[in-house]
């Protein structure tokens, strides 16, 4: 149903975007937006990874400056089934995470500093298992698709600002068509883009469950991850806010989670669907290796030389959310750009 409803949001959008081009110029302005649409299009597919995270400054990381943050990935991306993606830190102190790439072969998953140090091992597992499960579900190909189009739509209102005075027969619409063009469709652009990315965060909520074995470890987590949002601010997201949708709680200090024009669902909600969701795992036996509605078993990589496992994952019994909060940790010994300071060493390096 998720990816029905994604599938007619993407339909309106591309629809849109091309009544758009025809009311403003009729068919040539249609045509001529389409080649640019296209453009954009092919660049954002190819480039979106690398520009996102070059706005935010990520060093990638390894097994040698983060052993066990590298190989909780690892661990979580055989579970998954997924080519192993590259793993970036984010030197921001609000707990978050993304993930980028245009496909599982050609992906990147991103947290931030603070979201080793503010939350447990389980915790981390939870949000990088639903970050793994945007890679599957192909949502960060979906996002840059449609965050593209809605980007053009509001390029041609710009355009239709600029030439709408003019008396051209080729608009059908006269001042109507411009009116729509440069309010209404950017608006509705901007509506149809919160929509889907509201749509796959439950989809990834879900399947990052089955992930990482544990609901409640990614609910926990949300729970967290929304209290510091709104407390501490990302610097690199309020830099560059078109992006604020593609992490797992909106990173926009001050955004109300559950209005209109919010990119997330409300993070009660998503809590009380992974809580419901336990409660399922709980009462469903497990399906006998081999057996229909089973998954492969996928091989366990074994410890490098020098790395210890962590307590990620091993366990599928689900577990209470912790009610202190864990005391602040030191992440991974990475050399940070722009003149910060490296972070100290600790449990993660």
């Amino acid at each position: 149903m998720n990816f029905a409803r994604t599938a007619m949001l993407l339909a309106f959008m591309t629809a849109l975007f091309m009544g758009v081009g025809y009311m403003i110029g009729g068919q040539g302005g249609m045509l001529i937006a389409l080649v640019i649409a296209a453009g954009m299009n092919v660049f954002s597919w190819w480039k979106s990874d690398s520009m996102v995270l070059s706005a935010y400054d990520a060093q990638e990381i390894d097994e040698r400056n983060a052993p066990e943050f590298f190989a909780m990935i690892r661990d979580l991306s055989q579970k998954a089934g997924l080519p192993m993606p590259r793993v970036y830190l984010i030197n921001e102190d609000q707990p978050n995470a993304f993930a980028t790439g245009r496909n599982p072969e050609n992906a990147a998953v991103a947290a931030s500093t603070g979201l080793l140090k503010r939350l447990s091992p389980e915790e981390v597992a939870g949000v990088m298992a639903h970050e793994l499960a945007h890679i599957e579900n192909r949502d960060t190909l979906i996002m840059t698709i449609t965050a593209t189009i809605a980007g053009a739509i509001s390029m041609l209102g710009n355009f239709a600002f600029f030439f709408g005075g003019s008396r051209d027969n080729d608009r059908p619409f006269g001042f109507v068509g411009t009116l729509v063009a440069m309010i209404v469709a950017p608006f509705a652009a901007m509506l149809v883009q919160m929509a889907i990315s509201r749509t796959r965060e439950y989809a990834a909520d879900r399947r990052g469950a089955e992930i990482c074995g544990n609901p409640l470890w990614l609910a926990s987590a949300l729970k967290k991850i929304e209290a510091s949002a709104h407390q501490i601010p990302n610097n690199h997201a309020e830099a560059n806010p078109a992006t604020a949708h593609m992490f797992i709680i909106n990173p926009l200090s001050g955004e109300r989670m559950d209005n209109l024009f919010s990119t997330h669902p409300n993070t009660d909600n998503r809590v009380a669907e992974l809580e419901k969701f336990a409660h399922v795992m709980r009462q469903s036996p497990r399906p006998a290796p081999g057996s229909a509605g089973s998954r492969p078993a996928q091989p366990r990589a074994e410890p490098q030389a020098g790395t210890r496992p962590g307590p990620w994952g091993h366990s599928t019994e689900p577990v209470e959310p912790a009610k202190a909060e864990p005391k602040p940790r030191s992440v991974p010994n990475v050399t940070w750009g722009r003149g910060d300071r490296k972070p100290p060493e600790g449990p993660y390096s």
